[in-house]
């Protein structure tokens, strides 16, 4: 099988799909087996985590790697085990518990997330595909990770892994678009297995490979179930073309220094003087920024008489 290079300018709703595989019969079984052999026992995916585990673990697990979130999430459903404990926490409790995972606004989605699950669907994570998407803080990828691998439905999941994986099997090039398109979500559709159990054990399986096999750099082609049909790979694996793409840069930047003032904010269990924010970071103008940030992202509560804490609400 042989896959143009340079896949030609398409449109995403009328033309057919890019390459000789017209939908996922091929792939399914061999990448479905290969989960089966070596998927990664992890907690979410045990049948006792319950749909509210496994949307814990989207949450936690967006732009962050397992071995980061693993504690976290063990903690977090030791003390909130249902949507209903969280909800019932305040939310700056919520940011304090999740640590230095990352991106802490995810905390106060989650923490509305669980305060709509028990207001709108008696403290259940609901079951049907419209109303996760319309929970706060959720959008389509943890919609429907949520509906696949909590409840097993028909889905297209499609996260970093996945749109690799599909990038190179089925359109040939190394790395998908730097957002995801309506091409791809066309083609992830096409590739859904009719059968929803399947199809749910497919995005679970080929969300694996990406993260395991499909790497975005050193990618280990000899061990993966579908070298033979990949058409990046018959392609000679053609270099990226596109816009350069760059790691995300941490040290010195903005959010670096949010992380430093939630930190202190996170050790503290009373409301935090400016002067002790202050010693966090040398540059006034940057650290007066970060801290406005996180004021305005519901994120530091300020206080009267100079002072800060974690939200109440």
């Amino acid at each position: 099988m042989t896959a143009p290079t340079k896949p030609p300018h398409r449109d995403a709703d009328t033309t057919p799909l890019p390459t000789p595989i017209a939908d996922g019969t091929p792939l399914h079984s061999p990448v479905i087996d290969w989960f089966d052999e070596h998927a990664r026992d992890l907690p979410w995916r045990r049948p006792d985590a319950g749909p509210w585990g496994v949307m814990v673990s989207e949450f936690m697990l967006q732009q962050t790697p397992v071995g980061r979130v693993l504690p976290v999430y063990e903690q977090w459903l030791a003390r909130w085990p249902r949507p209903a404990d969280l909800a019932a926490a305040p939310s700056g409790e919520a940011v304090r518990a999740w640590g230095r995972l990352g991106y802490p606004r995810r905390a106060l989605r989650l923490h509305g997330a669980a305060v709509a699950i028990t207001e709108r669907h008696g403290g259940d994570v609901p079951t049907d595909h419209t109303q996760l998407l319309a929970l706060p803080g959720i959008g389509e990828y943890t919609a429907a990770a949520v509906a696949s691998f909590a409840y097993g439905q028909r889905h297209a999941v499609l996260d970093t892994n996945v749109r690799r994986v599909f990038a190179r099997a089925v359109t040939g090039v190394q790395y998908p678009p730097n957002a995801t398109t309506a091409a791809e979500r066309k083609l992830a559709r096409a590739l859904l297995p009719d059968d929803e159990p399947v199809a749910a054990r497919w995005a679970a399986a080929s969300m694996e490979l990406g993260a395991l096999v499909c790497t975005a750099r050193n990618e280990t082609c000899h061990r993966c179930p579908i070298a033979g049909l990949c058409a990046w790979r018959l392609a000679g694996k053609p270099e990226h073309e596109g816009p350069a793409r760059r790691g995300q840069t941490y040290a010195g930047t903005d959010r670096q220094v949010r992380g430093k003032l939630l930190a202190v904010l996170r050790e503290a269990h009373t409301p935090v003087p400016q002067a002790a924010l202050d010693s966090v970071w040398h540059e006034p103008v940057q650290r007066a920024r970060a801290l406005d940030g996180l004021v305005s992202d519901g994120l530091v509560e300020p206080l009267p008489g100079g002072l800060y804490r974690l939200p109440h609400s």
